[in-house]
Formats: structure tokens, sequence, C-alpha cells
């Protein structure tokens, strides 16, 4: 199904990574996103493996893991429509630190490193923003994060 420009316009405007963008800087990263499609099962991203991407999520559910102590493989969080992932290794150019499968089939729509470099190149203003998109974000999960964690420590959340 082909998606009409202003529908994408609306739905990207409505994920946290796209907020707040003006029109011009919205379709210069609108142009440089490549859809990417997942079969339900597919491993999209894997723990460890060296990684210039991220994505947003346009359908499907997916679940984010890590591995733990003896290969234990723990479920840290799910990512439905909206929801973007991999934004980590755009920011510290570091190895995946989690793994990401799709469990039902899902459409992402994915931004590499270099395009995010040519959208600094380009409009400085629109790569502001969407680096204060990503730090806000990563603040909001720290946020999460540090409430589990706490929860755990008293007992009331395993």
């Amino acid at each position: 199904m082909v998606v009409a420009v202003p529908d994408l316009k609306a739905f990207l405007l409505a994920t946290p990574f796209f907020g707040g963008l003006p029109d011009a800087g919205l379709d210069l990263l609108m142009s440089m996103l490549v859809e990417r499609h997942f079969d339900a099962g597919a491993i999209v991203v894997a723990e460890g493996e060296p990684g210039r991407s991220m994505f947003i999520v346009k359908s499907g559910l997916l679940a984010v893991s890590k591995r733990a102590n003896a290969g234990r493989v723990v479920q840290i969080s799910r990512l439905k429509p909206g929801d973007f992932f991999g934004e980590m290794t755009l920011i510290e150019m570091q190895n995946r630190s989690a793994t990401v499968v799709a469990e039902s089939a899902t459409v992402l729509y994915e931004l590499t490193a270099q395009n995010l470099y040519a959208c600094y190149k380009a409009d400085i203003h629109a790569y502001v923003i969407v680096l204060q998109n990503i730090n806000r974000e990563l603040c909001r999960r720290l946020r999460r994060a540090d409430d589990r964690l706490t929860r755990q420590q008293l007992g009331g959340d395993n």
C-alpha cells in the first residue's frame, strides 16, 4: 500500500523523533528514510553487532531484549508504531546494545548515521531538533529504567 506524503508527514510529526521539525527539515529527513519490511520472528538488530542506523516503527510490534548471565535472555521493552530504536549507535558509535525482534509483520523506516550527517550539513536547525528529540527520549528511557530498578530493589517488580 502506498502511503500519501501528507499521511507520512503526519505520522512522522506525531513520533518523538520528528516532533517540532519545520516542513523543510522534515522533508529533508523524509527523503533520507528507507522503508524496511520484516516478517514475524525476524531479528532486526542483534546485540553486539555493529550498528550505524536507527529505525522508526511504522507498523508492527517488536521485542527488545538483552543477554544476561549464563546466556539468559531478558526482555527489556516492547516497541509499537511511533517508537524508535537504534539511536544510541548514531550518538556513541558503539555496537548494538540490545537485540530487537519483530513479533509481528513489521514496517520500519531506517535512517543511517551518514544520512544524519548529511542533515547536519544541509540543515543545522533540523539536525539540532532531531538531537534534542533523541536526548529527550533517552532521558525518558533512563527515568523508566531508574523507576524499574528502584521497584526491583524494593521487591515490588520482578
